[in-house]
């Protein structure tokens, strides 16, 4: 596909929204509408058979998501590494520091319609901290879960955010291959 023009159509501290006009293999044309955002981490806690995860409202679905800790740069920033930013979230959110960050991979959330990708990490060699939680994180909990609560509430519904389910599975084919 070939883009024939570009528009954008929203913008905001998280993303902006584009709308362009492409040319198809055939010659064809017709618009794309893509959501740009910034690339992120995720971070999976784990001390030993235990995992640390966050909880919080997530408006868009209007109720409380347990998740792995993560996020991007404010302001749709770009100028951090991945295990940069790994190392901030985990931090912000949970006040846990981590000794060591192993790479799990990258993954694109959402191809069809969003421009970032995630990358994921195991977090190991844990201390303890006070947490640096943003505005927008002032109603999140976080809590230790052993590896059998976050599976059993992956497989019946208490978790439904997608990269938390990603992570975990990263992490499973992680521990197969060492």
């Amino acid at each position: 596909m070939e883009t024939i023009d570009s528009r954008e159509v929203y913008s905001n501290a998280w993303m902006t929204v584009r709308e362009d006009a492409i040319r198809r293999a055939d010659g064809s044309t017709s618009i794309y509408g893509v959501v740009d955002r910034s690339d992120f981490a995720i971070v999976v806690p784990r001390d030993g058979e235990r995992f640390h995860l966050v909880e919080q409202y997530r408006y868009p679905l209007g109720r409380r998501s347990w998740e792995f800790p993560a996020g991007s740069l404010p302001d749709r920033a770009t100028a951090a590494e991945p295990i940069e930013i790994a190392h901030r979230e985990l931090r912000e959110e949970t006040g846990l520091r981590a000794a060591t960050m192993t790479y799990l991979g990258e993954l694109a959330p959402a191809p069809a319609v969003c421009s970032n990708r995630g990358h994921y990490f195991l977090a190991t060699d844990l201390t303890e901290g006070p947490h640096e939680r943003e505005v927008e994180e002032q109603d999140m909990r976080s809590a230790w879960f052993t590896r059998a609560e976050l599976e059993s509430m992956i497989s019946s519904g208490v978790i439904i955010d997608a990269d938390t389910v990603a992570a975990y599975t990263l992490l499973l084919f992680h521990e197969r291959t060492r």
